[in-house]
């Protein structure tokens, strides 16, 4: 019995040293293997040509920037950019950016996030306030709308958002017509401020109560006249929306289908003639036929 139990004991320490060899020789290969591979891998990469794209020096905001908000150097920082990918109207040196001579000082417009690119579109130029006179071109003046819910397009109006203007009031005797009259009367109009707020940074609703629009003094005169003598309601006009809208004009009788009767024609009066005869001391008019 102890003859048997040693020879098990001598095979199972057999097959235990030589699943060891076996697992240690398999071990050794697949390092072998990984160690060959990564060889090559760092050899094709050393013999692989590499494509350098070139940059150029751009500078971007350092920090979160708001409306109004003064930009000074701190704020500012060099990055290299790749020189095919550069936004136009970007600043390249810092000279440009902040003139050495006369007034320097610029404010921002549009508001920029962290590492965004400083843009001439998003800032003052130099030495000019960040107020409603830096949005109006030349020629161009600052008009104020009163609005509401249902005129303002229930509070989702943006400065630089693009509005139609429509006009409604009485028409008096324009035309002969006495009622009321809706009519289109200035297009595609930039919105430069929404209450006191001259950013295009708002992100909650608010019903605003008065926008400023930006309008040649002809248009400055026009909406004034309107906005005495009727109510004036804006439509948003679309991102994209390049049409050029025609004269609209609405009155109740167009909005209700009314067709206008047409006027019966007037009765020809039958032609009399007469003639006048003394009878005694009287003078009658006496019927004759008419001769022509």
């Amino acid at each position: 019995m102890r003859a048997v139990f040693g020879l098990v004991l001598i095979v199972g320490v057999a097959l235990a040293g030589g699943a060891v060899y076996m697992a240690r020789n398999y071990i050794a290969a697949y390092q072998s293997e990984l160690a060959r591979q990564r060889l090559a891998a760092e050899e094709a990469l050393a013999n692989a040509k590499v494509d350098v794209v070139p940059t150029v020096t751009v500078l971007v905001s350092n920090r979160a920037l708001k409306y109004g908000e003064r930009l000074t150097e701190e704020d500012i920082r060099a990055v290299d950019w790749p020189e095919n990918a550069i936004p136009e109207g970007t600043f390249t040196e810092l000279t440009a950016l902040f003139p050495e001579s006369g007034a320097n000082e610029r404010f921002v417009l549009r508001a920029m996030e962290k590492d965004e690119a400083i843009m001439e579109v998003k800032i003052t130029r130099p030495g000019e306030k960040a107020g409603l006179t830096s949005r109006l071109e030349k020629g161009m003046r600052a008009f104020a709308i009163s609005v509401d819910v249902a005129s303002g397009v229930s509070g989702f109006l943006r400065p630089g958002d693009s509005v139609d203007i429509y006009w409604t009031g009485s028409s008096g005797t324009i035309e002969g017509n006495s009622g009321g009259i809706t009519r289109l009367i200035e297009t595609n109009v930039q919105l430069i401020a929404v209450d006191q707020t001259a950013g295009s940074d708002v992100t909650n609703t608010t019903i605003a109560r008065t926008v400023t629009v930006a309008a040649t003094p002809e248009q400055v005169a026009a909406l004034a006249q309107a906005q005495n003598t009727g109510r004036l309601s804006l439509a948003l006009v679309g991102v994209q929306d390049e049409s050029v809208a025609s004269t609209i004009e609405v009155d109740q009788r167009k909005l209700l289908g009314i067709q206008e009767a047409a006027p019966e024609p007037e009765a020809k009066a039958e032609r009399v003639c007469t003639t006048r005869i003394r009878r005694g001391g009287e003078i009658v008019n006496v019927p004759i036929p008419c001769t022509n």
